[in-house]
């Protein structure tokens, strides 16, 4: 059905409003953070004072370390977990899909503070790991529900004729369906890098050391020194949410085409 072009400048006009409103936000703290204020020198100076100042760089390191852990090892597991439990059957596989359904559901409220002992009793406080383990659990209860979707969608024929070739599972998965399911897998990590790099709760309860913050910490702690001043603020958020957005633009196509393919199969 051909689209006239009224309708495709009305569809522009939509897109448009949209994005404008989904961007007002971070445009509105880009403009704050360039302007002067009490100790900001004003202009792009001030996103290299708020870097400097609040110790940024150290922040931004422990997070990209965080977010590549969590987002390779989720979806390295979540690929695994949703092949077997979408395309295999096995006693007891509802009961494990369900399993990783509860954890989707369990808040990370309801379960950090005993979560702390557990990690404290076996010296994983204050590491790396204490940050990345209980986000990588909770990455791959949804990258789990996620791909087991996909799976048990995917092409029988494809996977059937793989088969007849002698192709066994572990083949199958990784140079057949894998492939296929780019821009499902590929949704799945960028949902999952942003739901890691904004992460609070978890690193505020789990780490002390300063050198172990991560960006969304740190610019916490930025906010308690600069409570009278906003401009340095506002150029410290803008540079803790630039990763994400630059991550979302690179990644976007592949991003909505994964969101509709699982729109279409659900």
């Amino acid at each position: 059905m051909r689209i006239s072009r009224g309708e495709q400048l009305a569809n522009y006009v939509i897109l448009i409003a949209f994005a404008l409103v989904a961007l007002y936000p971070l445009l509105t703290i880009f403009v704050s953070a360039l302007g002067t204020d009490a100790g900001a020198p004003g202009g792009l100076a001030n996103f290299a004072q708020a870097w400097d100042v609040g110790h940024f760089a150290t922040y931004m390191r422990t997070s990209l370390l965080v977010s590549s852990l969590v987002v390779v090892v989720a979806t390295v597991l979540s690929i695994m977990t949703g092949y077997a439990l979408g395309t295999m059957r096995f006693r007891g596989s509802s009961i494990v899909f369900y399993l990783f359904l509860l954890g989707i559901m369990m808040p990370a409220e309801a379960i950090v503070v005993p979560l702390y002992y557990d990690l404290r009793a076996i010296g994983l406080t204050d590491t790396i790991w204490a940050i990345a383990l209980p986000q990588i659990a909770q990455s791959v209860a949804f990258g789990t529900f996620w791909l087991r979707t996909y799976f048990r969608t995917s092409s029988r024929s494809v996977v059937e004729a793989a088969r007849l070739d002698g192709a066994s599972s572990w083949q199958i998965l990784w140079r057949v369906l894998v492939p296929l399911a780019r821009p499902a897998i590929t949704t799945l990590v960028v949902l999952v890098f942003m739901w890691t790099w904004n992460e609070f709760l978890i690193p505020l309860v789990m780490v002390t050391s300063e050198g172990l913050r991560t960006a969304p910490l740190g610019l916490a702690f930025f906010q308690g020194q600069y409570t009278q001043g906003f401009t340095l603020l506002a150029a410290g958020a803008f540079l803790v949410a630039l990763p994400v957005v630059i991550a979302y633009l690179f990644l976007q196509r592949h991003f909505i085409a994964g969101m509709l393919e699982g729109a279409v199969r659900e």
